[in-house]
This record gives C-alpha cells, sequence and structure tokens, in this order.
C-alpha cells in the first residue's frame, strides 16, 4: 500500500471537495497504480517527482511521489484545485531540504523573495495601535542580523524583510509569507523575546548530517524532521485518512503538532511532569497523544485521562475518537488501555469496586473511619446540597455572620481538614492552614470545628458522603490496599480547578515511578476553588514543568482582548510560581473584538439578535456561534427573548450536548474546554460582572480570590472564541473588560 503524507494545502481546501479528495487518496493508499486514478508526471516541472491526480472531472490533486529504496512508494499531497491551477502548481513547486537543519519544506520556485513582497516599513494600520512598547523597537534594534536567522535555516529573504517590522499586526502579517510553517512560528518566537538557543532546541535545528533533496530516502527522513511535522503528516490508515479530510479544523493543530508539542506527547519523565499554558496553547492535545503514544508503545499499559468534570471527559473521549478512531477506550478502571472519565466518576468507580475495604477488620480502621471518623461505611448516597447551611445555621452561633457561610465551610473543610486527614477537634486545632485567606483564632477553629461535627454527624446518620469526601476515600481505599494503584500512567487535564482531595485521588492513582502524572493546567482558567500548591499533596515536580505560549485557538486580536481582562492581577501556578502571560502569542489575526454597548436590556437583545441574523445570513454553521452569559437565569432567559425576535437558539446545560443547526447558549462555566467560530458575550455590564452580591458575602480575606475568578471566568469566556467576538452590555462596562470604544453593530 501506498503511504500518504499529508502536506500544507489539507486545511485551507475547499469543503465541497473532502469527499472527493478521501476517495482520491484511500484508492491511491491501496493501489497507486488503479488506471482511474491518473497519475501523471507533469512536463517541464520544477521537481521531476511533482505528479497529478484525477479526483473528479474538473479538479486534480498535487502530488510529489517518493520512492526511494521502500517497495510501496509515498505521496505528498499538497492540495485539490482546479484542473489548470493543479498542472501550474505542480510544475513550479518542488520538495526541499533546508540544507541548514534537515527540515523538509514545500517551496513555490517562481515567487520573488519574500523580503520584496512588503515594504521594509508597514502602512500605517487601520486598526488601533499597539501598546508603546510593541511598536518602538524592531530586531534590527534589538540588534539582529541576517546571518542570526540563516544560522537556524530561515530564508535569508524573509528574515531581511522582518529586521525592520514594527508592531504585532505587522510581524503577523509578515509571518504568513513564510517559505514553510517552522519559520514563521520561529519569526514570532524571535518577537516574543525567546533566544535563538530555545528556538533552536524547541524546533530541532541542530546541525544534520549531510542530506540530499534529489533523494527519496533522504527527503521522507527529513519529513518526519520535527520541525516538518507542522505541516506534513505520515497517515496511518484509511479511518484516520477520513479523519484528517473530514476534520480540517482538527486536523490542522491537532494532527500537525508543533516540535515542542510533539516532544511533550514522546518523552519519558521519572516522575510526575506539569504543561502549563494559556488558554488555546494546544494542553490538550498535548494530552490526547501523549495517551495515543503511551498506548501504542504498551496496549496492556493501563492509562487513566481525566479532567474536572463529565462534560469535559466526554470532549476527550470525542476528540481522541476524532485523532484515532481505532482507539477503543477502556471500558473499566484497571483495565488495560485508555480509560476516560472525570474525577468524580474515577472515585465512584474505586468506591464501588472495593466496598469491601471501606469499614474496618480485625479492629483497624477502614478508609471511611480514617477519613471522615468513626462512622457507616454507607457512602454511596450524595449529601443533601443544603447540608452545610443547615448546620451553620444550628451549629454556627460563634461563627459571626461573616464565616458562617456555605462557602467559607465548604472551603474550609475541602483545603484544610479533608486532606489532612482531621477527623478530631484536637487535630483541627493543630492543623495548618497554609494557602487560606482567612485566619481563625482558637476559639473561631473551635466553633468552625462544631459545625464540620454537625455536617458529619448527620451525613452519617443519612449515610451519605459529598464528592469532596468521596474523593477522599477513594484515595484512602487505594493507599490501603497495595500501593500499586490500578493505572500505570495518569493524565489529567484541567488540573487547576480540582481540589486537594481530587488531585489525592489522582496521585494515589498510579504508583509514583516513570510517566506516572501527567498534568495539564492554567492558573489563569481556575474558575472553581481555592489556589493549590501541587508539592503539599505529595505531587513533587521539580524540574519536570514548561510552558505552552503559542495560541492555535483564537486570533491575535481575541487573545490580546482576552489578556487584557487578566491585566492589573497577580496569579501563581500550581508550584506557587508567579505566572505571566507575557510570551503568550496567536499564530492568526482577525477583526478586533467589537464591545456594543446598549441602552436597556430589550436593546441588549436586539443587539444580539441582529449579531447572531447577520452571521446566519452569511453562511455561518449555527453550531459554530456561541452565546456565553454569566448565570444559569440568563442563559435560559436568552433563547426566548431571541425566539421572539425571529432568531431560534438552544440553551445547553451542564450535563447536555449542544444540538447541531443552532446557535448556542450557554453559562460561561459550562463553555470551559468549548471552542465557536464567532462568540458573543451577552450581560458583561458593571451590574452582572463581577457577581459583586457573590463576592460580598465572603468573608473579607477570601474576597481578592473570589474577585480573581471572576477575572478568570471572563477571560476563559473570551477565549472560546475563533475568530470573532463581540461583547454587549447594557449600561456601563464591567470593571473587568479592557477599556475600549463601543460600537453598534451597522
Amino acid at each position: 500500500m501506498a503511504q500518504i503524507i499529508l502536506g500544507p494545502g489539507l486545511s485551507g481546501m475547499d469543503g465541497s471537495l473532502h469527499q472527493a479528495t478521501y476517495r482520491f487518496l484511500a484508492k491511491l493508499a491501496a493501489d497507486d497504480t488503479a488506471p482511474g486514478l491518473h497519475i501523471e508526471p507533469i512536463n517541464n516541472s520544477a521537481d521531476p517527482r511533482a505528479r497529478t491526480g484525477r479526483v473528479d472531472i474538473s479538479n486534480r490533486a498535487v502530488l510529489f511521489k517518493l520512492q526511494g529504496s521502500q517497495q510501496d512508494a509515498s505521496y505528498v499531497f499538497i492540495g485539490t484545485f482546479q484542473h489548470d491551477e493543479a498542472i501550474s502548481i505542480a510544475q513550479k513547486s518542488r520538495v526541499n531540504i533546508n540544507p541548514r537543519n534537515g527540515v523538509a519544506e514545500l517551496i513555490p520556485v517562481d515567487e520573488q523573495p519574500v523580503a520584496t513582497t512588503l515594504p521594509a516599513t508597514p502602512p500605517p494600520a487601520t486598526e488601533p495601535p499597539a501598546a508603546a512598547d510593541d511598536v518602538e523597537t524592531s530586531l534590527r534594534d534589538r540588534e539582529f542580523t541576517v546571518d542570526d536567522f540563516t544560522d537556524l535555516g530561515i530564508d535569508a529573504a524573509f528574515a531581511e524583510g522582518a529586521l525592520d517590522l514594527l508592531g504585532s499586526d505587522a510581524v503577523l502579517d509578515y509571518a504568513e509569507q513564510a517559505p514553510a510553517t517552522w519559520q514563521a512560528s520561529a519569526l514570532l518566537d524571535v518577537y516574543t523575546g525567546e533566544s535563538l538557543t530555545a528556538i533552536r532546541e524547541k524546533y530541532q535545528l541542530d546541525q544534520p548530517a549531510a542530506a540530499d533533496a534529489t533523494n527519496d530516502d533522504d527527503l521522507l527522513a527529513a519529513l518526519k524532521h520535527p520541525a516538518a511535522q507542522m505541516e506534513f503528516a505520515f497517515i496511518e490508515d484509511d479511518i484516520a485518512l477520513r479523519a484528517a479530510i473530514e476534520n480540517p479544523d482538527f486536523s490542522a493543530w491537532r494532527i500537525f503538532l508543533h516540535p515542542e508539542q510533539r516532544a511533550y506527547t514522546t518523552r519519558s519523565y521519572n516522575g510526575p511532569f506539569r504543561i502549563s499554558g494559556g488558554a488555546g496553547t494546544g494542553k490538550t492535545v498535548v494530552l490526547l497523544h501523549r495517551a495515543r503514544e503511551l498506548h501504542r508503545r504498551n496496549p496492556e499499559a493501563r492509562i487513566v485521562l481525566t479532567t474536572f468534570n463529565r462534560t469535559l471527559a466526554d470532549a476527550l473521549k470525542e476528540q481522541l475518537s476524532v485523532l484515532d478512531p481505532s482507539i477503543v477506550p477502556a471500558a473499566e478502571l484497571g483495565e488495560p488501555g485508555i480509560y476516560i472519565a472525570g474525577v468524580d466518576a474515577i472515585a465512584h468507580r474505586v468506591l464501588t469496586s472495593y466496598a469491601t475495604e471501606l469499614g474496618g477488620s480485625d479492629g483497624k480502621p477502614g478508609a471511611v473511619a480514617q477519613v471522615l471518623g468513626p462512622r457507616t461505611a454507607q457512602v454511596s448516597k450524595h449529601t443533601h446540597s443544603q447540608a452545610w447551611a443547615i448546620a451553620a445555621d444550628e451549629h454556627g452561633a460563634g461563627l459571626g455572620p461573616e464565616l458562617c457561610t456555605p462557602s467559607f465551610l465548604e472551603s474550609e473543610y475541602a483545603t484544610i481538614v479533608l486532606p489532612n486527614l482531621v477527623t478530631t477537634r484536637e487535630e483541627y486545632l493543630k492543623a495548618r492552614r497554609t494557602g487560606r485567606g482567612v485566619s481563625l483564632n482558637r476559639a473561631r477553629r473551635n466553633a468552625v470545628w462544631d459545625v464540620i461535627e454537625a455536617y458529619r454527624a448527620a451525613a452519617a446518620a443519612d449515610g451519605t458522603t459529598d464528592f469532596e469526601e468521596k474523593s477522599a476515600i477513594a484515595a484512602q481505599v487505594l493507599r490501603n490496599i497495595n500501593g500499586r494503584g490500578l493505572a500505570d500512567h495518569v493524565l489529567v487535564d484541567e488540573a487547576q480547578d480540582l481540589s486537594p482531595s481530587r488531585l489525592m485521588l489522582l496521585r494515589a492513582l498510579a504508583a509514583p515511578g516513570k510517566d506516572d502524572l501527567f498534568i495539564a493546567e492554567d492558573s489563569h482558567q481556575r474558575i472553581y476553588g481555592q489556589p493549590i500548591v501541587l508539592g503539599r499533596y505529595s505531587i513533587n515536580i521539580v524540574g519536570r514543568a514548561r510552558r505552552l505560549t503559542l495560541n492555535y485557538r483564537t486570533t491575535e486580536q481575541n487573545l490580546r482582548y482576552a489578556l487584557g481582562i487578566l491585566s492589573g492581577a497577580e496569579y501563581t501556578d500550581l508550584v506557587d510560581e508567579p505566572e505571566s502571560t507575557d510570551a503568550y502569542r496567536s499564530a492568526r489575526r482577525g477583526p478586533q473584538p467589537r464591545p456594543v454597548e446598549a441602552s436597556s436590556l430589550t436593546d441588549e437583545y436586539d443587539i444580539v439578535a441582529h449579531t447572531v441574523r447577520e452571521w446566519l445570513d452569511a453562511k455561518v454553521a449555527p453550531e459554530s456561534i456561541g452565546l456565553l452569559v454569566p448565570t444559569r437565569k440568563e442563559g435560559e432567559s436568552l433563547p426566548r427573548a431571541l425566539g421572539d425576535r425571529g432568531v431560534p437558539v438552544a440553551f445547553v446545560d451542564r450535563d447536555t450536548a449542544g444540538p447541531t443547526g443552532t446557535p448556542q447558549v450557554m453559562t460561561m462555566h459550562r463553555a470551559k474546554g468549548m471552542e465557536f467560530a464567532k462568540v458573543v458575550l451577552v450581560g458583561v455590564g458593571a451590574k452582572n460582572m463581577p457577581r459583586t452580591y457573590f463576592i460580598d458575602a465572603l468573608p473579607e480575606g477570601d474576597r481578592a480570590d473570589a474577585l480573581q475568578r471572576e477575572r478568570s471566568l471572563l477571560y476563559v469566556a473570551a477565549t472560546r472564541a475563533r475568530d470573532e467576538l463581540v461583547v454587549v452590555y447594557a449600561g456601563d462596562p464591567s470593571d473587568l473588560l479592557p477599556q475600549a470604544v463601543s460600537g453598534r453593530p451597522a
């Protein structure tokens, strides 16, 4: 069978050609001698390996045939084009090996050098100017030379044209004309401050052994270079081919991996590893590829891929099936294969599988007593949602109104009591409360314990536990059994939103050792719970942490707007180090985000309806439009309001999937992990965000962190937009929004 290698033309291919192109490539892979393919060489071509093949009556595929010493040929697929255009592209293109670094590149041989296609100083921007520190210094002023770039293997003409560019808009425009994807990305790295040494390491640009671009075997090896695989992908079977062709948006940033991403999917680590990065930088993609890589290395390995909740876990299942449809997820925890579930579902599975370990035996306490103290071992039912409020009302007289709140008590219980296995008043009085914003003297600690004692007693009488308790008990069960755990590898997404008990459960799932834990997180996206530090929960990461900075999802304009939401706040990551956004950048450009001020709620609904109708009239796929709101109440009201205006939309609840063929309304919390082509943030006025009614009810020491979570929530919502972002509010805008000029739709 012939080997198919997808090239850089896949993502830009006309959608109407997907099915015909898939059928053509599938037939080519099965038998490249089939006469119906009409694989033909090109007269007077720059590269003698250039071919075209008949996709349908009007369109042909552009290919490069590489035979070499292999029995079956390989075909590099460049794209599908109208007949005459395909012939022209095939005549004027060649696949080359960069002599400096051994990276394969597609070269259009008749184009003028890139440096002559743009003026040294770009024309005035039509969009608002960038910040001053972004426009005043060119690469030449920073004492970079053409030689610095060519030493990496970057085209000399392209490098010369880059030296005098001013401003991020000009740089992004120019990068789109790079001779190869890796060269564009490396240029952006330089502009955002990465050293040449770091770039050489990231793209693996060490001086290669002598390679001959006319030798097919050398060229095939060059196509496998990590930097080349940003735009060339070896397709292994028909299932992968169909997935790549039919999901071009997915393949663009999930199949063609950045060399840095690819390295994290394949390297082994002697202990837990943490990868961080902003929204859209591909952390989840790394986890999916790493899960597949671990499974390929050892099909008998027990791999757990998990995240904060069931909705995100279902998304992981779907994305893994697109990435590799041949993988069938494991049905049970502890079985060979890739088991995908939310953390709470994993806790439930452990508790039901090891029910005999919950109670004590032979005079020894069981896991339930070790975590909660003496009580019934019945833990499957869930504690009533008002249990903390009832316990506080009845036993919290000594706390005062500021601390006698369910939110404070739940946080104290989840971050101090459960992870430290506190079961008595004496233990609680001695427990360290590191990281808690509210200080407690001895009298207040006693008052807090009175409420906790009442909460536990009521739950014991009913035979219930809450989700935090379930995770803590499940972790203790695994520690009690044999120490081997139920997994060989645990991969965790959205770790910043996990509580200590959940992290301790994940730590207990796999015995400490090689490649045991791989954690992805972004502290800027923490919208639940309190700040946590991994080292406090036996997850020790020393020298095994890296950050992704290139955003693949959203445009540079949307990214800058979203980062503006974070400005002025200080964040720390899961190892208690300051978290910065300085190096974050996007590989794409688009329109500026558009804030729109409404005069009233009715006017706000009118604006949203008009915006959605414009997109639908422009043939935007309805399900790729997201309307994100701060609260569930607003989300349930919006479909009725827009329906009255002739714009049908659907509210997507926490545990439901969005319908096809309809714009989707969801809360900003529910939108976590989602992405849309077009997004409207609805109801983000000063009266709605931050939610002051919620923050003011908290103890003073917890309010700053709650405000930071509100800021993070708005950041999460803004980064759901791939292409276009509209921000609508009635009255004054939220103080969390970047300062911008408002503009109504035409």
